[in-house]
């Protein structure tokens, strides 16, 4: 039977659908994890993971016969894929079963954060309502959102915006047929909008894309939101900006270290904080737990993936 290594934590239903497919072994039970690598690693031909743990370092070292990787999310920031593509190795993610969940999380984030809605619950609760009335917000109406990332997640949030009449700017690596207002850099998407929301890949490639720079163009009344990666925003220069006013608030799902959150954000009202949700309800986990499965299953019965990270589609 094929030896598989889950890494990180699996759901029962997943577990059911594996068993009796593949000897598993989870990781990060092992005490002495270098030890049961090298002892193990060479009979390990497949390997179940997620977007958070991706595939460690000392995990693909020690795997010299790897020949698949099923991954529980879109995001593969965590796993080398352009290292197992030139292995030969096949690697695969859970596109588009999440589109619309986490596209309803950026509303849910900007509704937030315009309209105050943590802190009006907390002015509610407190017994505040009674000394006064809660300031007034700022509508979402007939905005105009700059789109950091146009993928397919980025065209849901694009469809979600036009049902509020609002105005869809976006920059990608290259424009794309849409009838979208397309910017060529960070900086001038963010000079143009009102609200800047950040739905691109994680990565070297990305790392700080929002930067101080950017957070100036957004400007004194620019809100972002960010449901991608921690790594896309410089965290540091976020605080600042939101301390100085530089920006007016901020919705985010993701953070640079988490699970710790910089404990300037937690202290500020204009700041909407959510646990990496944005994916996070029961059908859609389930959706995305049944194709990392698939994933797997096909491999086995033809040597394919289902989906593949574009990487490995030529595998």
């Amino acid at each position: 039977m094929i030896e598989l290594l889950q890494i990180g934590n699996i759901t029962d239903r997943m577990a059911d659908t594996l068993e009796g497919r593949f000897t598993r072994h989870v990781l990060f039970e092992q005490t002495d994890r270098a030890a049961w690598l090298a002892e193990h690693g060479a009979r390990i031909e497949a390997v179940l993971t997620n977007g958070h743990y991706g595939v460690p370092e000392d995990v693909a070292d020690a795997t010299p016969n790897l020949k698949v990787v099923s991954s529980y999310g879109v995001g593969y920031d965590a796993i080398d894929a352009p290292a197992f593509a030139a292995r030969g190795i096949k690697v695969s993610h859970t596109p588009d079963v999440l589109n619309d969940e986490v596209a309803d999380t950026f509303v849910a984030l900007w509704l937030a954060v315009s309209r105050g809605i943590v802190s009006a619950d907390r002015h509610a609760r407190s017994g505040d309502w009674e000394n006064g009335e809660f300031p007034l917000t700022r509508s979402i109406q007939k905005r105009r959102v700059g789109i950091l990332g146009l993928g397919r997640i980025g065209e849901e949030i694009a469809n979600r915006v036009t049902c509020f009449r609002g105005d869809v700017h976006y920059h990608s690596r290259n424009p794309k047929g849409v009838a979208y207002t397309y910017h060529d850099r960070a900086e001038k998407l963010a000079a143009a909008v009102d609200v800047l929301v950040c739905i691109t890949p994680g990565g070297p490639s990305t790392r700080h894309l929002v930067n101080a720079e950017v957070l100036r163009a957004l400007g004194p009344e620019g809100i972002l939101i960010n449901v991608s990666r921690g790594s896309v925003v410089d965290e540091a220069a976020l605080v600042e900006a939101l301390k100085a006013g530089t920006i007016a608030g901020a919705g985010l799902d993701v953070f640079q270290a988490e699970p710790k959150i910089p404990a300037a954000l937690k202290a500020m009202d204009n700041v909407v904080l959510l646990p990496h949700v944005g994916s996070a309800t029961v059908e859609t986990r389930q959706a995305m737990g049944d194709l990392t499965v698939r994933n797997l299953l096909q491999w086995l019965e033809d040597g394919r993936v289902v989906t593949p990270v574009p990487e490995c589609r030529d595998l």
